[in-house]
């Protein structure tokens, strides 16, 4: 129940503060944003394994749709780091070489890289925070 809540907490907390960093436009909120990520996604492999160890000695036999929404937040988050990846390659694919800019274009394109991966991990988060929402529903 503990590890539960704290993945609930974390990923809202996480997705709260990338969500506005993402609105304003702010880079400098992704400075907070990444460690918050960090812990919310820990919380998710413990939360999954944790539930693995609970069916494997047969302590805990909620629903097939229950399971479902325990692993699903570990493929979101997966699928979201594959995607982060995609968008700052994306970026510096409009570059032909990052250190022929000037250094206010540099500082301009790793602020676009940055905001970037923090909206796709933002939406990673929402994801994951409704996922175990349904989690806590179906597991009675």
């Amino acid at each position: 129940m503990v590890v539960g809540i704290a993945v609930l907490a974390s990923n809202a907390i996480a997705a709260g503060w990338g969500a506005v960093g993402w609105l304003r436009k702010d880079a400098r909120a992704s400075i907070a944003f990444w460690p918050l990520l960090r812990v919310a996604q820990a919380a998710v492999v413990v939360q999954a394994v944790l539930g693995f160890i609970l069916l494997a000695r047969g302590l805990a036999a909620p629903d097939g749709l229950h399971v479902i929404y325990g692993i699903a937040p570990l493929v979101v988050s997966l699928v979201s780091e594959g995607m982060r990846v995609g968008v700052a390659q994306r970026e510096l694919e409009t570059v032909d070489d990052v250190e022929a800019l000037e250094r206010r274009e540099q500082v301009a394109l790793a602020r676009r890289v940055a905001l970037n991966e923090m909206g796709v991990m933002t939406v990673g988060a929402l994801l994951i925070l409704t996922l175990a929402l349904r989690a806590y529903q179906t597991g009675g």
